[in-house]
């Protein structure tokens, strides 16, 4: 744990080592993704379960403070201990003014989980000092925070704050003057999914964020982004799902602002083509690993190629596009398989030596009737490693249903059509009303017209006819018995 800086308060650590907070970090989603790359950061447990009364924001014409709630929520009474790995941090304050909302000692944990309570302004930055020296993350989604200053008086005084989550607070019409955000300048991820924050406040906050790595702007309609000269080198995640962005100019911006990208996830952007040519494409995402374009409204398979012009990429998701529409679930993996030779997964499965050379093979059958001046690229140096390949026959492996046999008797000589999958005792029923003799009366046996043994005596009646693997053409003699 990280030393805890000391303002006006003693931070203990000297409770057993076994002991930790009831509440226990888990994994919660920083986006609203539909089946794309998600970006995982710890909460703490319980969150979805609110307490009736105890956490419920009381009517205020001014709001909450984050004070008050962290107070309420991390008190004894509230948020015992208990034993388990881990250690407890126990924060006590020096005696408080009179009327401090802050207890006399609080259990917090170092990922501080405050959504969802109401809070709209900060509280005295001397206790938030006081109590959040020890916290990496801080999740304040779905409160009522509209004021930068507020934000910032929260997040300056946690010195150690890596993550912060402020989406679902409503920061559409609130900007922020420079170095006013001094405070999140050493947060490495940022949510401000839902929050409608102007773009030019990201921008703002990305030259005050200096290592920044992780940027979520999830649901904030943006339809466009305006280029910016200030280059963010350290940002390595985009997630921008569930917006507006269909012109790839657009995007052609991002690889300007953030050039160490690695995963650019943009699903629900009904994204129409990708316009640049190969060299423009190497160099505006030269790190690009993982690319997620869900949804998007690709309808030509020269899009999807000029993927590869992504020097790096590993990692493609991409369902849900008009182009893939009138295809089988298998002939959509091996022809993006196929049309993507330096993918190492598709739509979050690993792709395999093997599944890339049926795929490959698949792709050259699967354009072998096409006119030559509509084979795609790909094609042609396909041929060049296979060879131009014949089509593949078609086996039916399927256990044959029915067979066309002659049914010999003295000297009478029938086609009969016969049911393989019905016992010998059936047989005897159908040929009953051929050879007008009863099942008691006769006695048959079964020719293989191409073995070189002899009629084989079918006298089991409880064994199927598919046993004896009849064929078409094969023979059934039937001989009465005699008395």
């Amino acid at each position: 744990m990280r030393s805890a800086t000391r303002l006006s308060t003693t931070v203990s650590c000297a409770l057993p080592a076994t002991l930790e907070p009831l509440e226990q970090t888990s994994k919660k989603t920083a986006s609203c993704d539909s089946g794309q790359v998600k970006g995982n950061f710890s909460s703490a447990e319980g969150e979805a379960v609110q307490r009736d009364g105890a956490m419920e924001p009381p009517e205020d014409k001014y709001g909450r403070t984050f004070v008050e709630v962290m107070s309420e929520k991390y008190s004894p009474e509230n948020f015992p201990l208990r034993r388990g790995p881990g250690m407890a941090v126990v924060v006590v304050p020096t005696p408080a003014p009179q009327g401090s909302p802050v207890k006399d000692r609080l259990n917090l944990p170092i990922v501080l989980v405050l959504n969802s309570c109401g809070i709209s302004r900060a509280g005295d930055r001397a206790e938030i000092a006081a109590f959040c020296a020890h916290v990496i993350e801080l999740d304040l989604s779905h409160n009522n925070l509209q004021d930068w200053h507020e934000i910032n008086k929260i997040v300056s005084n946690i010195p150690n704050l890596e993550f912060l989550n402020l989406s679902s607070n409503p920061l559409a019409e609130m900007t922020i003057q420079p170095r006013r955000a001094e405070g999140l300048s050493r947060v490495r991820r940022l949510v401000l999914n839902n929050t409608r924050v102007s773009w030019d406040t990201v921008m703002l906050l990305t030259t005050e964020i200096p290592e920044l790595e992780q940027l979520f702007l999830c649901l904030n309609e943006y339809s466009g982004v305006s280029a910016s000269s200030v280059v963010c080198p350290t940002l390595r995640l985009l997630h921008i799902t569930d917006n507006s962005l269909q012109d790839w100019a657009e995007v052609r911006k991002f690889g300007t602002m953030f050039p160490s990208l690695e995963t650019l996830v943009m699903a629900n952007n009904n994204l129409v083509s990708i316009d640049d040519n190969k060299d423009i494409l190497q160099r505006l995402f030269p790190n690009l690993r993982s690319i997620n374009l869900h949804n998007s409204g690709f309808n030509r398979w020269e899009d999807i190629e000029k993927l590869n012009f992504f020097p790096k990429l590993e990692e493609v998701r991409l369902q849900g596009i008009p182009l893939l529409q009138t295809y089988t679930n298998t002939e959509r993996r091996s022809l993006m398989i196929a049309q993507l030779p330096s993918i190492s997964q598709l739509n979050g499965s690993v792709v395999t030596d093997c599944e890339r050379e049926d795929a490959e093979r698949f792709f050259i059958r699967y354009h072998l009737d096409y006119p030559e001046e509509e084979l795609p690229y790909r094609y042609h140096s396909l041929v060049t490693k296979y060879g131009k390949l014949e089509p593949l026959a078609e086996i039916d492996l399927r256990p044959r249903f029915r067979a066309q046999v002659e049914v010999h008797c003295e000297e009478k000589v029938e086609q009969l059509s016969i049911r393989l999958d019905q016992t010998v005792a059936e047989l005897k029923k159908q040929l009953t009303t051929v050879v007008q003799l009863s099942t008691n009366s006769m006695r048959i046996y079964y020719i293989d017209k191409c073995s070189a043994f002899g009629p084989e005596e079918m006298k089991y009646n409880t064994r199927a006819l598919h046993s004896y693997s009849i064929q078409d053409g094969d023979e059934i003699l039937v001989v009465p018995k005699t008395k």
